[in-house]
């Protein structure tokens, strides 16, 4: 037996879907053309920050290959 007080399950599921489909409408949206333009001069400023487009200075660089000692 079921109790009829106690929403279904699918009830639950269904509201949370409809909550989360708010939520997304609700969400400010701008032009990818705009995005774009944006993210190109985000990148364009941060150019010369960026590690993986200068490379680490090797004694700031934790995984360089470690140093070789011989001992004659």
């Amino acid at each position: 037996m079921s109790n009829s007080s106690a929403p279904s399950s699918s009830l639950i599921i269904a509201q949370k879907a409809v909550k989360q489909l708010r939520l997304e409408a609700s969400v400010r949206r701008i032009k990818v053309s705009q995005a774009a333009a944006e993210l190109k001069t985000f990148c364009l400023q941060n150019a010369q920050k960026d590690p993986l487009l200068n490379g680490v200075p090797s004694s700031d660089n934790p995984f360089r290959p470690p140093k070789s000692c011989v001992l004659l």
